[in-house]
């Protein structure tokens, strides 16, 4: 099993630091949740694991070698990622798209397979985009382009997938769907992943570990059911909630508090109306 970690990360965008001296080891074969407010560095440390920022100081590391002195398609065959926004060259269809995921695999001696064709109709299968494979991606919507992509990223077929708010653009049944699908593989093949998500609930429920960043820094890691509290998130969030079971799961839900309508508060009012 292929490991990561990051040992004494900075990360920074000219002056401005944003992980500061950050320690983490990923959880081999379990689904890992970063979580946090906005701007508080989740993609950004997403993003440097994949080798796609260069660290201010410290360095991560894959499978016991330092990330940047290995070859490219040395690390796209062990590790994929789908950053939070893509950019389609226009009228690339779907399955084009999804093709380009088998890259690492291709070279001067080694052509495109049976194992390729293979990888991609699994890829697109599992991703429901088999009748929209001739389809151009940029005349989909933006949930299914963003499955178009998740696609590309399965085709690539590596122990470790790293996803930058994967259910974004997705209504509500897509997101479960593909959050079902990344379970899955983590279940069926033992595949380490790692997702941003802002949804706390959805992170609770589909990951092992839960990682929560704030002031450039881990606050924060562990299962869901131990580090999750109202405490944590009020902590994190700056927001007060309520922390009690899912009734599906058993895993932690947040009640955000706040202002709605309560139906509570209003059986809450006809009964003092009643009693007066």
């Amino acid at each position: 099993m292929k490991s990561l970690a990051a040992n004494n990360l900075t990360l920074a965008y000219g002056d401005d630091v944003i992980i500061d001296a950050l320690n983490i080891e990923v959880p081999k074969g379990k689904v890992t949740a970063f979580i946090g407010s906005n701007g508080c560095g989740k993609s950004t440390l997403l993003r440097s694991l994949a080798r796609l920022l260069n660290p201010k100081s410290g360095h991560v590391v894959l499978n016991g070698s330092n990330i940047a002195k290995l070859k490219t398609k040395e690390v796209a065959r062990e590790m994929s990622i789908l950053p939070q926004s893509s950019a389609t060259p226009e009228g690339l269809t779907v399955s084009q798209l999804v093709r380009l995921g088998r890259y690492p695999y291709q070279g001067f001696m080694k052509k495109w397979s049976k194992d390729d064709d293979l990888a991609v109709e699994e890829a697109l299968s599992s991703t429901n985009m088999m009748d929209l494979k001739d389809r151009p991606v940029d005349s989909l919507s933006g949930g299914q382009r963003q499955r178009a992509w998740i696609a590309m990223t399965l085709a690539q077929d590596t122990e470790t997938i790293l996803l930058d708010e994967p259910t974004t653009y997705l209504d509500l049944t897509h997101q479960i769907e593909i959050l079902d699908l990344l379970f899955e593989l983590n279940e069926e093949s033992n595949r380490t992943i790692v997702m941003v998500l802002h949804d706390l609930n959805l992170a609770c429920r589909y990951a092992d570990h839960i990682v929560a960043i704030k002031d450039k820094q881990i606050w924060s890691q562990g299962k869901p059911e131990e580090i999750i509290t109202c405490d944590l998130v009020h902590s994190v969030f700056k927001m007060n909630c309520d922390v009690t079971l899912d009734p599906l799961f058993g895993t932690p839900m947040c009640i955000p508090h706040g202002k709605g309508r309560c139906l509570i508060k209003e059986e809450i009012q006809k009964s003092i109306k009643v009693l007066q």
